[in-house]
């Protein structure tokens, strides 16, 4: 009898089950348009996300014309949202708020179609076209919504997608000079500085510019040298004005004190003639 009684149990509860799958399949296949509206609407309220989706996908294209069409179409864009569907999710806020611009939820659309590309931007070592896409999108819910509740949190995601793209192109710089093409370095993070006049990062890319331009000088041929040790003192100059307590400057030093001495020693051809 012990052993009778879990197995009872099983049994129970497996027929519960499936009545309940049993339900949600006839109503799937149901052409009750209102009985599928009202259990999407029940379904979504309980968090079953997954079975409201489904019967909303099926009841959108059906409700046009109708008051429900409006809460529907929102309630499904939202159902791809809460199952990290977001590129699905984007594309339907999109075309909610496009359909409703005067609805109660299209200050809401709007944000969540924003957050559903910030949400599906890659990591930074991937290709950053979505998140152009999603800096785009949020600087446009900004300037439709100023006063949004949304813009706080609207705002940090730009300022994260932001720093996103900085730490893509530092890396890409400074890759160059990992790979010792140092000529290629110095131009790439200039451009970095330039782009991102108020990167964390521009104190190392300062750096790394000495030491790239310090190295491509000593690889030089002779007649190209000092113009390139004059670069390393030029860069270093700004970089102690610029930095003077960083945790590099010694090593910059150490590469500026050998610059001067070899640019002092290559003297360009005219004013060692003129001093002979």
């Amino acid at each position: 009898m012990h052993s009778f009684r879990p197995t009872l149990f099983v049994l129970l509860l497996s027929t519960l089950l499936l009545g309940s799958c049993t339900g949600y399949q006839k109503l799937l296949k149901s052409g009750d348009v209102n009985k599928k509206y009202e259990a999407a609407i029940k379904y979504y309220d309980k968090g079953d996300f997954f079975k409201a989706g489904t019967l909303l996908e099926d009841l959108v294209p059906l409700l046009k014309g109708r008051p429900e069409a409006e809460k529907a179409q929102f309630y499904f864009a939202n159902t791809n949202f809460r199952q990290r569907n977001y590129t699905l999710s984007s594309y339907y806020f999109k075309s909610f708020a496009d359909t409703y611009p005067n609805s109660t939820y299209a200050e809401e659309a709007s944000f969540l179609q924003a957050k559903s590309l910030f949400r599906d931007s890659p990591e930074y070592e991937l290709d950053q076209t979505n998140t152009y896409s999603a800096l785009e999108t949020i600087q446009e819910f900004l300037n439709r919504y100023p006063s949004s509740t949304f813009r706080p949190e609207a705002e940090n995601m730009s300022q994260e997608l932001q720093k996103k793209l900085e730490n893509k192109a530092y890396q890409g710089a400074k890759l160059y000079y990992d790979l010792r093409y140092y000529q290629s370095a110095v131009v790439a993070l200039t451009n970095f500085q330039q782009q991102f006049p108020a990167s964390a990062f521009n104190e190392e890319a300062e750096y790394l510019k000495i030491s790239a331009q310090y190295d491509l000088a000593r690889e030089s041929v002779t007649e190209k040298q000092r113009e390139r040790y004059l670069e390393v003192i030029a860069f270093y100059q700004h970089f102690v004005d610029t930095y003077p307590q960083s945790r590099n400057i010694k090593a910059a030093e150490r590469m500026y004190t050998d610059a001067t001495a070899q640019a002092a020693k290559l003297k360009p051809k005219e004013a060692a003639a003129a001093a002979n």
